[in-house]
């Protein structure tokens, strides 16, 4: 009896050894799996440098300390379990707490220092050259004069577009307008000007491959350059919001041009001033310049603003219509009325008046 009751206390002890071993055992796999977990995350970067010799047990104190990772000991387990830490690169690093254990090791491996992670720039649709320069200087804090200064001279860029701009156009208030395509573009610290304005010609380049096959022919059977094209829209970009109105537009801008009328777009006499005004004036109107459209006809001697592809698709695809005239709704819809005659049009811009 003595000895099995020895026997049933020994199995008691070896079963709650277990238990206790198990116990320990989740609550060190909860522990772990907590430690590996990324930190709550933030909008704020942090900076971590990385001295050249640093080991990845060192690197893994400094990101601890730097709030990128929980724990420095679980964080080298995990590299010791990945295979991995022989080969991360010294440098000044911007980390955001919240990327996870495989995005730093990823960072760190490609060595995507703070000179090579690059910035963001987005470039509007619509957008000047001149609110491009302005916001190049926000974000890199290049001189915007030193980017007008090179869109107006410099002249080593690659991209096929560039061939399209006119070589010596005295008119032209900015010589690449509408040939630096709005996007959003993530570049090096250490980018220059000219590799800038070369992206942006050369991501232009590429949205154009994305056109029909025929949009060159297109251009061809009317007798017009790309630059005439661009031209046109750009002037579409500034004035139609609704994607639907475009090739609308367009085919109005065609109507016009084709009867000798002038094209009388008030984007192109906001393009004479700094800033847009909230309202054009009859003064305004009387402003001599080949940009002018409502003194001169035909076409300005270039585009007004970056033109998105849709917009591009609008000039070179337009509608068939009759219209000759277009006003604002002014209801909100950002829509437009469209009329045929002098006379619809003017109870058109009487419906808009009422509507405003």
């Amino acid at each position: 009896m003595n000895s099995g009751r020895r026997l049933s206390a020994v199995k008691a002890i070896v079963v709650t050894v277990i238990i206790v071993v198990l116990a320990g055992g989740v609550s060190l796999g909860l522990y772990a799996r907590q430690m590996l977990q990324p930190m709550p995350g933030s909008d704020q970067p942090v900076k971590v440098t990385i001295a050249p010799g640093t080991g990845s047990q060192q690197i893994a104190r400094n990101l601890q300390q730097a709030g990128i990772i929980r724990s420095a000991e679980m964080f080298s387990y995990y590299l010791k379990y990945k295979n991995q830490g022989n080969k991360f690169q010294a440098g000044e690093y911007e980390m955001r707490p919240g990327i996870t254990l495989d995005a730093i090791i990823d960072t760190l491996n490609q060595g995507l220092t703070v000179k090579e992670q690059g910035i963001k720039l987005t470039i509007p649709e619509g957008f000047t050259v001149k609110q491009i320069a302005e916001k190049v200087q926000q974000q890199f804090g290049t001189d915007a004069v030193q980017f007008l200064t090179a869109v107006q001279q410099n002249t080593g860029f690659t991209a096929k577009v560039y061939a399209q701009v006119p070589a010596a156009e005295s008119k032209l208030v900015n010589r690449l307008e509408g040939y630096l395509f709005p996007e959003t573009y993530e570049w090096s610290k250490d980018i220059t000007v000219d590799e800038m304005i070369d992206r942006m010609m050369l991501e232009l380049d590429k949205k154009l491959a994305l056109l029909p096959a025929d949009w060159q022919q297109q251009m061809a059977e009317r007798g017009q350059t790309f630059h005439q094209m661009m031209t046109i829209a750009s002037l579409i970009e500034r004035e139609v919001v609704l994607e639907e109105e475009r090739p609308l537009v367009a085919g109005v801008i065609y109507n016009r041009l084709q009867k000798g009328m002038p094209l009388q777009i008030d984007a192109t006499v906001q393009y004479l001033f700094d800033k847009p005004k909230e309202r054009l004036f009859e003064k305004d109107l009387q402003l001599e310049s080949p940009y002018n459209t409502y003194l001169h006809a035909g076409l300005p001697p270039g585009p007004i603003a970056s033109p998105s592809l849709s917009s591009i698709k609008a000039a070179i695809y337009p509608v068939n219509t009759k219209y000759l005239f277009y006003v604002t709704k002014k209801d909100g819809s950002k829509g437009h009325l469209f009329a045929e005659t002098f006379e619809q049009h003017q109870q058109n811009i009487a419906a808009s008046k009422k509507n405003q």
